[in-house]
C-alpha cells in the first residue's frame, strides 16, 4: 500500500512538471510579444538642494549647491584657530546677495557627534561667516540650513581637517 501512494505521488510530481515546462515553452516561442516601455514622467517640481555637476567649483572657489532660487556656495579654510567656513547665499539668475537670513550649520565630527554652528552675516564681504574650532584630522560633514523669511533652504557639504 504504501508503495503504491509513494508511486502515485512520484507519477504526479512527474507529470506536474511536464506540465509546467509545456506551459513555459509556449511563452518562450512567442517572439512578439513585446513589453511596452513606461510612459515618460515629468520631472516633479522640487526644492530639494541640487549639487553642481562633479567638479564644478564656485565664483569664490568652493562647493556650490542650486536649492530652489537660491544658490549656495561653501568654502571652508583652514586657519590656527580652527576652520573659517564661508557661505555664500544668492538668490535669482543675477545671484544677489540675501543679507536677512538666519544661518546655521550641523557639523558631524568623525567619531558621530554633531556640533551646531551660527553664521554671521559680514556686510562687507556680503557672505555669512563662522568658525569650526575643532582642530582633530578627518573629514566633516556640514548640513546648512537658511531661514530666508519663514523660506527654508538647506545644503550638505564636506570639508577635510
Amino acid at each position: 500500500m504504501k508503495t503504491l501512494k509513494s508511486s502515485l505521488i512520484i507519477l504526479g510530481s512527474v507529470g506536474l512538471l511536464f506540465l509546467g515546462a509545456c506551459g513555459k515553452g509556449d511563452e518562450a516561442s512567442d517572439t512578439k510579444i513585446t513589453p511596452t516601455p513606461p510612459p515618460a514622467a515629468s520631472k516633479p517640481a522640487s526644492s530639494a538642494p541640487a549639487p553642481a555637476p562633479a567638479g564644478a567649483k564656485g565664483a569664490k572657489g568652493g562647493q556650490v549647491v542650486n536649492a530652489g532660487a537660491y544658490h549656495l556656495e561653501f568654502v571652508p579654510e583652514k586657519q590656527s584657530t580652527g576652520t573659517h567656513l564661508d557661505l555664500y547665499l544668492q538668490k535669482g539668475d543675477k545671484k544677489e546677495t540675501v543679507a536677512d537670513a538666519k544661518v546655521s550649520a550641523q557639523v558631524q565630527l568623525p567619531n558621530g557627534k554633531q556640533q551646531t554652528l551660527a553664521f554671521k552675516y559680514d556686510p562687507a564681504d556680503k557672505h555669512y561667516t563662522a568658525v569650526f574650532p575643532v582642530k582633530g584630522a578627518g573629514q566633516y560633514p556640514v548640513k546648512v540650513n537658511a531661514d530666508i523669511k519663514g523660506e527654508k533652504v538647506d545644503g550638505r557639504f564636506t570639508f577635510t581637517q
